[in-house]
C-alpha cells in the first residue's frame, strides 16, 4: 500500500480496541470530545507527508511503492542528512509538541532491521527474521505504532526491574500452537489511542534468572486481552484561537495490561532470550534514534523563542531584562542545533553497514535537555507576566458589548491590535501554563530517561584520553631526578 492518507489513517483507528478514558470505555477515538482533536492533527501529519513528498518519499527498496523517509535504515551521512529533513518537517507540524508521531517509532525498527545482525545473536535467529519482516509490514503499510517498554513501579526497594516471580511485570506464561500468551503490565503507551500496533522491545537490562520478562514483539491494538488506561485528558475541545495547542497536540499516555494475551509466533522477535534483551539496545539505538528526538527538541525550543519575541514584540519590552531571558532560551536552541550538527557530521558505520550518529553530543544534548525544557517554560510564563491571565476569548472579543471595550483597553503596543495581543498571550500560555503544558514538561523531565540517569550515561560512556593526557602532564611535571 505505501504510505498512507490522513483519511486513511483515521480508518484505520476505527478497529475494535480496549481503550479506557476515565470510568469510560471510548468506541470510536476519532469522534470522542478528548481524543477528536489530536486523532485529527495526526491525520495532518499522515497527509503532510504527500504535501512534501519530495522531501517526506522515497521509494520502497524492494517494491517502489512510496514510503516515509523515517522507514530508511541509513547506509551513509547523505542518508541521515535525508531523513533529517524529513523529521524537520514532522517535528514543525506540532512544533516539536508530540513526541512520538509515527516517525518515532518508523526510526526505532528501521535501526533494528539494520542491525538484524544484533538481534539474532545468542541463538535468536529466528526472532531477528521476524523481525526484519515486520518492518517491511510497518514501512508498506505506513502503520502508526506505539510502544511500551518500561516496567510498571511497585516497590522501588525492589528496584526498577523485575526479578523472579514478579506478576505484575509483563512476562511469558505459555506457548501455544500458534505462539505464546503474555500477562502483565508496562508502562507508558505515548499515543496508544492512535496507534494501529504496539511494540514491546528491551528497556533496562534484567537480572539473571528473570528470563520470562525478557520478551520483545509487535501486535494489532485489537488484540485480545489488551487494556489501555489512559491518563486524564489535557486536550480541550474548541477552536483554535483559545486553544491553538491543546485543542490538537495531547498525544495520550496510557498504562497496558496485557490480560493473557496471545502473541503469534511471527512477531514474537525476542522469546525469553535473555541475552539478546539485556544488548540489543546497548550499540545502535539511541544513537539512532536521537536523530528524530533531538531534531523535535530543537524545533520545540526555537519555537518556544519565536513565542518569546512576539510576546516582547507585542507589549514593547525588547529590553533588559527581557533581552537576557530570551537570549536564554535562544542559546539552548544553538546549541541543541549545534549538538545535532556534529553528532550527523561525526556520523559512522555502527555495524552491518548502518549509519547512526555520533554518540557523544547526543548523550551530553540528551541529559541536559530535561533541564534546559522546564527552564524555558519558566521564562515564557516570566515574560508573560500576567498578561498571560489576560487575554480574551474569541466569543468575548466577538461580543457586541464586550468587543469595542476590550479592542480599547487591552490593544497592544504599536499596531498591536486586541485580537493580535490576545491570540500570541493564548498561545504562549497553551505552550507553558496549561494543562497541556504541565503534561508536556513531566513527559521532558523524563524523556529517554532521568537527569541523574542520562548524566551517569555520559560519565560512563565518555573518553577521558584527552582528558588524562591534559592532566597527567602537570602530575608528571618535577617527578624526575
Amino acid at each position: 500500500m505505501g504510505a498512507r492518507t490522513g483519511a486513511e489513517f483515521l480508518k484505520g483507528l476505527k478497529s475494535p480496541r480496549s481503550i479506557w478514558l476515565g470510568r469510560e470505555k471510548v468506541t470510536d477515538v476519532t469522534e470522542h470530545p478528548a481524543l477528536a482533536g489530536a486523532a485529527h492533527a495526526l491525520a495532518e501529519v499522515f497527509d503532510l507527508q504527500h504535501r512534501e513528498a519530495a522531501t517526506c518519499l522515497m521509494p520502497d527498496p524492494e517494491t517502489g511503492e512510496p514510503i516515509n523517509v523515517s522507514h530508511m535504515i541509513p547506509r551513509s551521512r547523505a542518508d541521515l542528512m535525508r531523513r533529517h529533513a524529513c523529521l524537520e518537517k514532522i517535528a514543525e507540524f506540532s512544533v516539536g509538541l508530540m513526541g512520538r508521531t509515527p516517525d518515532y517509532m518508523n526510526v526505532t525498527y528501521a535501526g533494528f532491521a539494520g542491525r538484524d545482525d544484533e538481534w539474532g545473536a545468542f541463538g535468536n535467529e529466528g526472532g531477528a527474521t521476524n523481525l526484519v519482516a515486520y518492518q517491511k509490514f510497518l514501512r508498506r503499510n505506513d502503520i502508526s505504532l506505539t510502544h511500551t517498554i518500561v516496567q510498571p513501579t511497585v516497590d522501588k526497594a525492589l528496584g526498577d526491574v523485575p526479578a523472579a516471580g514478579n506478576d505484575v511485570a509483563l512476562h511469558k506464561v505459555a506457548d501455544t500452537e500458534h505462539g505464546i500468551v503474555v500477562r502483565g503490565a508496562r508502562i507508558l503507551a505515548t499515543l496508544a489511542p492512535f496507534a494501529d500496533e504496539i511494540a514491546v522491545y528491551p528497556a533496562a537490562q534484567l537480572p539473571p534468572g528473570a528470563d520470562a520478562y525478557a520478551l520483545s514483539f509487535c501486535i494489532p491494538m485489537s488484540t485480545p486481552g489488551l487494556k489501555f488506561i489512559c491518563r486524564d485528558s489535557v486536550s480541550v475541545a474548541g477552536n483554535r484561537h483559545d486553544h491553538p495547542l491543546s485543542s490538537r497536540f495531547d498525544e495520550q499516555d496510557a498504562f497496558v495490561i496485557f490480560d493473557n494475551v496471545e502473541v503469534p509466533r511471527n512477531r514474537v522477535f525476542i522469546d525469553c532470550n535473555i541475552n539478546v534483551y539485556n544488548n540489543v539496545m546497548r550499540t545502535g539505538w539511541y544513537p539512532n534514534i536521537t536523530q528524530q528526538t533531538m531534531i523535535r527538541a530543537q524545533t520545540k525550543l526555537e519555537f518556544a523563542w519565536g513565542v518569546a519575541l512576539r510576546m516582547a514584540e507585542a507589549i514593547n519590552s525588547l529590553q533588559p531584562p527581557s533581552l537576557q531571558q530570551m537570549g536564554e532560551i535562544r542559546t539552548y536552541a544553538d546549541l541543541t542545533r549545534a549538538a545535532i550538527a556534529a553528532a550527523e557530521h561525526e556520523a559512522h558505520d555502527y555495524g552491518n553497514g548502518c549509519w547512526f550518529l555520533d554518540k557523544p553530543p547526543i548523550t551530553a544534548l540528551k541529559a541536559i535537555l530535561p533541564v534546559w525544557m522546564p527552564r524555558v517554560g519558566e521564562i515564557i510564563r516570566l515574560l508573560g507576566s500576567h498578561n498571560l491571565l489576560a487575554a480574551p476569548t474569541k466569543a468575548q472579543m466577538d461580543d457586541k458589548e464586550l468587543g469595542p471595550l476590550i479592542e480599547r483597553y487591552l490593544r497592544g503596543a504599536g499596531d498591536t491590535n486586541a485580537a493580535k495581543r490576545a491570540r500570541i498571550f493564548r498561545l504562549a500560555w497553551d505552550f507553558a501554563g496549561s494543562a497541556l503544558a504541565s503534561r508536556n514538561e513531566q513527559y521532558e523531565r523524563f524523556y529517554l530517561g532521568s537527569i541523574q540517569r542520562n548524566y551517569q550515561w555520559v560519565q560512563t560512556l565518555a573518553d577521558r584520553k584527552r582528558a588524562d593526557r591534559l592532566v597527567d602532564r602537570f602530575l608528571s611535571e618535577g617527578t624526575g631526578p
